[in-house]
């Protein structure tokens, strides 16, 4: 191919030795001729260009630079080298056309600048038309509310089902994400199970106005079952009623550690379960089994993956006792210490084999 060095005939000079404006002009000039002739080209002539942009390009100014990204991400054949050399930039404006839409930029790569650049990168990767797994897996972990709201809005988005879970957790306090992920076709009936039972009435009537007929049926099967407390646990106890209480307690807002602290002073025992079950989300039964066994340890991991402090967790533990029980200081203290060296990272898998169980 000749029409570079023809357009520029001392273009070797210049990449090996010219100044700064010199190089600065030249990428302008090849740039252009790239983008005038691209539909034309064939892959080695754009392996040609590529080859010589990247090496060329950083000297442009700003401007060129954010006008040639921009260019560049609507092209199918763009330049893959020059194209991922402008996607790690951290000026969002030359980035953000690239990330949003180039798809010449891999999986690796966009995973790559995910797991390194700021807000305004990992947004502009979220509006893709398409997100893997791997790549909305990143999204979920690092990104801020705009990033995950519009993750999650992204009809063109894969989610894993811990990605799943995490969204979940964060649209407790989010209506608007709650509402993004309530109509999206692929949520499993189990996650929005979960999602219901996190929100309050006027989203889960504002959702069941906004999603399709298919999903409305089964908004109403799931809040039929959060409000008909299905769980049944085996044995003597009786949770129906602590968990209506509950879940008042839930739509009311008021389900939090003081709640619970006073459940415990109480000795209120399906009360304490039936919370602790609600902010852990391991189900009462399991709870109720390894609460009653012989060891205080499953109320130690329980609260320290949902953050309690350690005069709630004293509490929880002299509730299992009763209060007829005297407990020897040196046990207490024995606690206490157990509880401050257990990591929330080993409490939470720990918590999330006895949810799989």
């Amino acid at each position: 191919m000749t029409t570079a060095p023809a357009l520029i005939p001392e273009l070797d000079d210049i990449v090996r030795r010219g100044d700064p404006k010199r190089r600065a002009d030249a990428a302008r000039r090849i740039s252009e001729l790239f983008l005038q002739g691209a539909a034309n080209f064939r892959a080695d002539h754009v392996d040609l260009f590529d080859g010589v942009l990247t090496s060329l390009v950083p000297h442009a100014e700003l401007a060129a630079r954010i006008d040639l990204a921009e260019r560049l991400s609507l092209l199918a054949n763009a330049p893959r080298h020059l194209v991922g050399q402008l996607a790690h930039e951290d000026e969002i404006a030359i980035a953000g056309p690239l990330l949003r839409r180039s798809p010449v930029i891999d999986e690796r790569a966009l995973i790559e600048i995910a797991n390194e650049k700021g807000q305004g990168h990992l947004l502009a990767m979220a509006e893709r038309p398409k997100l893997s797994i791997g790549l909305t897996d990143v999204l979920v972990r690092r990104g801020d509310r705009d990033v995950i709201r519009c993750a999650a809005g992204n009809a063109g988005a894969a989610f894993s089902d811990d990605s799943f879970s995490t969204l979940i957790s964060r649209a407790n306090m989010d209506g608007v994400l709650t509402l993004k992920i309530g109509r999206r076709d692929d949520l499993p009936p189990e996650h929005l199970k979960s999602l219901l039972a996190g929100s309050i009435d006027v989203i889960r009537r504002r959702l069941h106005d906004v999603v399709k007929p298919e999903r409305q049926a089964e908004i109403k099967r799931a809040l039929n079952e959060i409000d008909g407390i299905t769980e049944h646990v085996p044995g003597g106890r009786d949770f129906a009623p602590a968990q209506r209480t509950i879940l008042a307690l839930h739509r009311a807002g008021g389900l939090n550690e003081a709640a619970l602290l006073e459940f415990a002073k109480a000795f209120k025992y399906e009360e304490c379960v039936a919370a602790l079950a609600a902010m852990t989300g391991v189900k009462i039964a399991t709870l109720d089994r390894l609460i009653t066994g012989d060891r205080y340890d499953p109320i130690l991991i329980a609260s320290k993956t949902i953050g309690l402090e350690w005069v709630t967790v004293r509490a929880l533990i002299l509730m299992r006792l009763g209060p007829n029980r005297v407990v020897a200081p040196a046990d207490i203290e024995g606690a206490r210490v157990n509880f401050a060296r257990l990591m929330p990272s080993t409490a939470q898998r720990v918590v999330d084999f006895w949810k799989s169980r």
